[in-house]
């Protein structure tokens, strides 16, 4: 066991689940047998990971990485999240930084906290983390009628590619971890 417990580090040194070793292992392995990853990958390590239904009987692994190591991950991302998504067959891999939101300060005290620790930039980072290797070029917020709102996000055509298969599986993640609904679209050209 010391090999997979290596590439997982959960917070108050809780038990990883059996899900999460499998996801730790597959780091480990691809740690040991992909040369092109193998610097990259030797300092790196999740928190956790989880398995989310996306529509149908497809599902999706969201793997939350530290925040300190996310430059490190979105240096490898495709690289990474294309091997992973060969090892975990038919299943689409999201990695999201962890990142703590803060509730605001009382009345009366002197704290203040940071705007990076709000529900609203948390939410907004997990969306741009979700996405990546794309990137978000506008955002609409759309009211319903019945008072429903729905978010539409534009993301870059040049990653159309990479990207487009994933949708459903950006929106059914980031209703999990947010509760909000959200429609991603690529922006259309005009000629």
């Amino acid at each position: 066991m010391y090999t997979s417990r290596k590439k997982i580090h959960k917070d108050k040194d809780a038990e990883p689940t059996e899900f999460e070793e499998s996801v730790a292992q597959a780091f480990f392995d691809l740690e040991n047998t992909n040369q092109e990853l193998k610097s990259d990958l030797k300092d790196l390590y999740i928190n956790s990971a989880v398995q989310v239904d996306v529509s149908g009987n497809r599902k999706a692994v969201v793997v939350h990485v530290p925040y300190r190591l996310r430059k490190g991950f979105r240096k490898i991302h495709v690289r990474l999240v294309r091997e992973l998504e060969k090892k975990f067959s038919g299943k689409d891999v999201v990695l999201i930084a962890s990142r703590r939101i803060v509730r605001p300060p009382k009345k009366g005290s002197a704290a203040q906290r940071p705007r990076s620790r709000t529900l609203t930039a948390v939410h907004e980072a997990m969306l741009e983390d979700i996405v990546l290797p794309a990137e978000i070029v506008g955002k609409r917020v759309r009211y319903r009628i019945d008072g429903s709102k729905i978010m539409k996000v534009f993301l870059d055509p040049k990653e159309r590619n990479n990207t487009e298969y994933k949708l459903d599986s950006f929106a059914a993640v980031y209703r999990k971890l947010s509760g909000k609904d959200v429609v991603f679209e690529y922006p259309v050209a005009e000629a």
